[in-house]
């Protein structure tokens, strides 16, 4: 029998959204598409847990203990990687994000234009 008190049904509830979640859920197993494509799903995973319980007197020796626990969990896929001749992309499948999470995600496309340009005026100085 598991341990009966709240701390018990805490851990079990833990332990049990624990198996639920992994890192395969985040990032799911890669998809080979070709010789030269690979796409890799990415979700966003959300939970949320709660337990409680409660002693209750007794008349004789043995300790009575009531209580309960309960878990949800939600996986939205948000984007997908994408892996083609050598070059990772990111497309994003969500539209709602807000400008920090554009922002952030603008980065890499940012930085790869100014690489380009880089580039380009070195070979032009040769």
């Amino acid at each position: 029998m598991k341990d009966q008190s709240a701390a018990g049904i805490l851990a079990t509830t833990i332990e049990k959204v624990r198996q639920l979640v992994d890192v395969s859920t985040i990032v799911g197993e890669p998809i080979v598409l070709s010789d030269e494509i690979t796409v890799i799903p990415v979700s966003k995973v959300t939970y949320g847990f709660a337990s409680g319980g409660s002693d209750f007197p007794s008349k004789n020796n043995t300790q009575l203990f009531g209580g309960g626990g309960g878990a949800g969990v939600t996986i939205n896929p948000v984007a997908f990687l994408i892996l083609k001749n050598g070059e990772v992309t990111l497309k994003h499948i969500t539209s709602n994000d807000n400008a920090a999470e554009r922002f952030v995600n603008m980065v890499p496309e940012v930085i790869d234009k100014v690489s380009d340009v880089v580039s380009k005026v070195k070979s032009g100085d040769k």
